[in-house]
């Protein structure tokens, strides 16, 4: 058989996108627990599909792809430098952007 020819058993019948999410919810669920969307758990979505998921948590990020065929698989991966560095730009924008403020709100004072 070349790779030009088909037969019918071939073909490849892919998951639909809300089975897909499903079974992507059904294998977070499994890793997580049940409460792992709740604000305590600390567990936050950065990017979410009907076929991939990316969780972070602290230094953690937790990547979730459905295949085509339903098998759903899960990487564990420590944080990007980018995803740090984001988090450093900001922190330091709050920091000046309060910094800012009492320095105006000193200036409006002393005029008064």
């Amino acid at each position: 058989m070349t790779l030009t020819q088909q037969h019918p058993d071939d073909e490849l019948d892919p998951i639909q996108p809300n089975e897909a999410k499903q079974r992507l919810e059904e294998a977070i669920r499994a890793r997580l627990g049940d409460d792992w969307d709740s604000e305590d758990s600390g567990w936050l979505v950065v990017d979410r599909t009907a076929y991939q998921a990316r969780l972070t948590k602290g230094k953690v990020n937790l990547d979730f792809y459905v295949d085509l065929l339903g098998e759903v698989n899960v990487e564990e991966k420590e944080t990007t430098l980018v995803q740090e560095s984001g988090r450093f730009i900001a922190w330091f924008l709050i920091a000046l952007s309060v910094a800012i403020a009492v320095i105006i709100t000193q200036i409006v004072q002393s005029v008064s």
